[in-house]
């Protein structure tokens, strides 16, 4: 604002210094008011242009204002108060009250308004001029030195109010950071490291059964064994990258292969949990290789899908089909096991301290994908039909199906493919 006013004096004293230097008496007077001119055109330049720089220096000494406004004087004499000078009269405890406040304006309109009293009388104007003419500058003064005094006041509580509500914005961030980053850590512990042990005990405690039997087979001993130690060495290798992940993330980390890492992520499941699970590829695009913090997700996603199939759908059979097709990935995951528990929702298993399915909608949300954890379609019906002749058993099944969307950019979509991985 202060640059804006000394734009504006610029204007004015531009306009008004060929009047003032016309009507300057011819040699000393000429030489004076050309020196005020000067002097006060170059202030309101450098102010005008450098006003960070130099603004605090006229803020630290008022005598600078003052010195500038008895020169402005001279330049006033000579062209006279209807000049354009008057404006730069006015503008002076304009700026006073926006740099020191009402006593910087309540000064410099009492001495502007004093100047151009004294002005007026050394002109000798005349009778013409009423007593209200020659009050109506000296008027403004002292009514532009109270408007820079309120804009003072607006300006710094805005500034106050700003500041606050700056802090406040930047606790809410670091608040929501610090949220986002404990669910993301509750995610990883749970989708990996915890999952991981959870499968180790099951596994251990197949171990010591098969073991306390009196008709152990080695050979199925030494296959529960090896999967004891690939359990322990995943869990530690899971450990040891969620560490690795909250000290420093690779920027330029390759891409991941997700279909493939969903084929080999099934076929091990089958094999730890004896589940006849199908994997399979369909649609026209190939998969393209997605960054790995996404891939991270698509693949805890379905981890889970399957692991909450095995403990708690009974499935007979699990089916996995991941496809391309019109600029979407979409992956779902069906069993035919009992289906969801009727009116399961995200917040009553929060509460109750489940936090797989939350996870799974968390996951999704991260990496902006649409997800829908639900009946397989057409079985929802079958189920709660009221048949007489309908078995009981195949009508608790209705199945589950965890069906996710991820929407792919432009430049990841790869061509066509002439066939489809079987």
């Amino acid at each position: 604002m202060c640059r804006q006013v000394f734009g504006f004096r610029l204007a004015m004293i531009a306009l008004a210094a060929p009047a003032a230097l016309l009507n300057a008496s011819p040699g000393l007077g000429v030489r004076l008011v050309g020196a005020a001119v000067v002097v006060t055109f170059m202030g309101s330049y450098v102010l005008y242009r450098d006003w960070e720089r130099f603004g605090p220096l006229l803020l630290r000494h008022p005598a600078l204002l003052v010195a500038d406004t008895l020169l402005g004087s001279l330049p006033l004499i000579s062209a006279g108060p209807q000049s354009s000078l008057a404006y730069v009269s006015v503008c002076t405890p304009l700026l006073a009250g926006i740099v020191y406040g009402w006593r910087g304006a309540a000064c410099f309109a009492s001495l502007q308004a004093l100047i151009l009293l004294v002005v007026q009388a050394a002109l000798h104007e005349g009778p013409a001029a009423s007593p209200a003419e020659r009050l109506l500058l000296p008027g403004f003064c002292v009514i532009t030195g109270a408007v820079g005094s309120t804009l003072r006041t607006l300006l710094l509580r805005y500034g106050t109010a700003t500041q606050a509500l700056t802090s406040v914005r930047t606790r809410l961030a670091v608040t929501e950071a610090i949220a986002a980053e404990r669910a993301r850590l509750a995610r990883e512990m749970h989708d990996s490291v915890a999952k991981t042990l959870h499968g180790l005990a099951l596994t251990a405690d197949s171990l010591a059964h098969s073991a306390a039997s009196t008709a152990a087979d080695p050979v199925r001993l030494r296959q529960q064994a090896e999967l004891v130690a690939r359990a322990a060495r995943r869990a530690a290798a899971e450990s040891r990258a969620v560490l690795t992940d909250l000290r420093a993330k690779s920027p330029a980390a390759p891409g991941v292969d997700v279909l493939g890492e969903l084929e080999a992520r099934a076929a091990a499941f089958a094999m730890r949990t004896g589940r006849r699970v199908a994997c399979g590829r369909t649609g026209g695009h190939p998969a393209p290789l997605l960054p790995p913090a996404v891939a991270r997700h698509l693949l805890a996603i379905t981890a889970e899908a399957l692991d909450n199939a095995h403990r708690h759908a009974d499935p007979t059979r699990v089916d996995v089909e991941a496809a391309v097709r019109d600029g979407v990935l979409r992956i779902s995951v069906r069993d035919d096991g009992r289906g969801l528990p009727p009116g399961t929702t995200l917040d009553g298993l929060r509460q109750d301290g489940h936090f797989g399915l939350v996870g799974m909608v968390e996951r999704a949300a991260v990496i902006g994908a649409r997800i829908r954890i639900g009946p397989l379609p057409g079985t929802a019906r079958r189920a709660d039909a009221d048949d007489a002749h309908a078995d009981e058993t195949h009508a608790r099944r209705v199945g589950t199906e965890v069906s996710l969307e991820l929407p792919l950019p432009p430049t990841d979509l790869p061509p066509p493919a002439t066939a489809c991985a079987p």
